[in-house]
């Protein structure tokens, strides 16, 4: 049997099998970024007996946010909607964890409490568009954080981590990749501070880590994950010597003791495919992290079993086949055809090309 449908533990997640559901902005909540029915609906229907979903990313505050309609985790009223996701998907034989988001600099004005600028480790901008109530947005000039204001934002993610507990989430992952808030203060193209923040290694990955110690101080290291995209472009990121700050932060992580490390292939930039190749990423930081790693970014079946058969990885995050193939883990498994996806109802909008895809009639 191909060791993608063989049991796998991930701290205290003790999984059926390694298919993931990966993170996926899908932008449908009501008002007052409250889940709802319909997102209930989407996830049961992707609930799989031992499999692990991983939420969309969800804002721990009104500044953490680039795309407008995505949930929150940011105010006690939440939690309702998120108790009957997870409700319904533990009782489908699922685990869920939620991804906690900040996206520093890659937001507007428009979508920002009062109109502010969006913040950042330093006033540098990025390239890209986040999406308004009216439509996409261009990133804009951001403001550099206050030394002061942070120990504020890193007890907001320990607030979110706490409300993800309390409604029912089997553990959380902090959104540390694809160029947010924690990964423009760990590298060095998007960090400029001079403070205890900036600087070398150890300094740029303080935030991270600490936002990681606040998520443990709500679940334990056992129920946390971390996901990190080494050499991630997406964003305008940089960074002069990946090898180093990555590797860094995943010895660091593994001190800590968490459940996992997701990590994103730098073959993926945002939620495209730009070059084939090994997964370089993963085998850089199997040396380094001795937990669960979750490897992602454009595998398909045989590239998931080639990736464990390394040993590199030990579970593999599937992001926009899952979208329109809701059965995905047992399609594999068979080998039945996939749905193909409709881009164009990624984000936003109503049931179409969200809870109206097809399970496979040969799907158990």
């Amino acid at each position: 049997m191909s060791k993608l449908f063989t049991p796998v533990a991930a701290g205290a997640l003790s999984l059926g099998h390694r298919v993931v559901m990966a993170p996926l902005t899908r932008m449908r909540s009501d008002p007052g970024d409250r889940p709802n029915a319909l997102m209930r609906d989407y996830y049961t229907q992707r609930a799989s007996r031992g499999g692990l979903i991983i939420s969309e990313a969800t804002p721990i505050s009104r500044q953490g946010y680039g795309y407008a309609g995505a949930p929150g985790i940011y105010d006690d009223a939440q939690i309702e909607g998120w108790r009957a996701i997870t409700d319904a998907v533990h009782g489908r034989g699922g685990q869920i964890v939620m991804q906690l988001w900040h996206v520093g600099r890659q937001s507007h004005p428009d979508i920002q409490p009062n109109g502010e600028a969006p913040v950042a480790p330093s006033a540098i901008a990025a390239e890209g568009y986040g999406y308004a109530a009216h439509g996409p947005v261009p990133f804009t000039m951001p403001r550099a954080l206050e030394r002061a204001e942070i120990p504020g934002i890193i007890a907001e993610f320990g607030a979110g981590a706490a409300r993800a507990k309390a409604a029912g989430f089997d553990g959380v992952e902090i959104h540390g990749a694809n160029g947010y808030l924690p990964d423009q203060f760990l590298q060095d193209g998007t960090n400029k501070r001079t403070d205890d923040y900036g600087g070398p290694i150890e300094n740029r990955a303080r935030f991270l880590l600490e936002v990681t110690q606040a998520a443990i101080a709500a679940f334990d290291a056992d129920r946390v994950g971390v996901r990190l995209s080494p050499s991630g472009t997406y964003g305008s990121m940089s960074d002069s010597d990946p090898r180093a700050t990555f590797g860094y932060v995943a010895s660091k992580l593994d001190e800590l003791g968490i459940a996992y490390i997701h990590v994103v292939e730098p073959r993926i930039k945002g939620t495209e495919l730009i070059a084939e190749g090994e997964p370089i990423a993963v085998h850089h930081l199997r040396a380094l992290f001795h937990g669960t790693i979750i490897a992602a970014g454009g595998f398909d079946r045989a590239g998931a079993d080639a990736v464990l058969e390394t040993g590199d990885a030990d579970a593999v995050a599937f992001g926009r086949a899952f979208i329109a193939n809701p059965d995905l883990p047992e399609r594999l498994r068979l080998g039945l055809p996939l749905t193909p996806y409709d881009r164009a109802t990624f984000y936003g909008g109503d049931a179409r090309g969200y809870t109206d895809y097809p399970f496979h009639p040969n799907a158990a």
